[in-house]
């Protein structure tokens, strides 16, 4: 794999969400914990809510237009039928977070 260094983890806030753009659109990183980070597409598959704007709890994200909740370890949409968003591996090193680049481009972000 090749890895992306998209920042320091203070730059996302504990239980928060910051966007990284990408060639293939923006990708919301969540932290969820002190040295947990997440990476996922920013667009809720229902009515396109900005995940990065929803509620972090877990290791999950509500969205902030209809309360989706999706697990951020494997995109599924907890309680909906066809809901999933893209997860993409990331690592934190020495603070810093890294993006898998490989996987972001070759998936969709959105």
């Amino acid at each position: 794999m090749s890895w992306i260094d998209i920042g320091h983890i203070d730059e996302v806030p504990l239980r928060g969400a910051r966007l990284v753009k990408t060639h293939i659109g923006c990708i919301a990183v969540f932290r969820t914990a002190e040295t947990e980070v997440y990476a996922a597409t920013n667009s809720c598959p229902h009515k396109g809510g900005p995940l990065s704007e929803g509620i972090v709890h877990g290791q999950s994200v509500t969205c902030p237009l209809h309360n989706w909740v999706f697990d951020l370890n494997t995109g599924e949409a907890q309680g909906a039928d066809d809901g999933r968003i893209t997860t993409y591996p990331v690592r934190l090193e020495e603070g810093r977070i890294l993006l898998d680049d490989s996987a972001v481009t070759r998936r969709s972000a959105a």
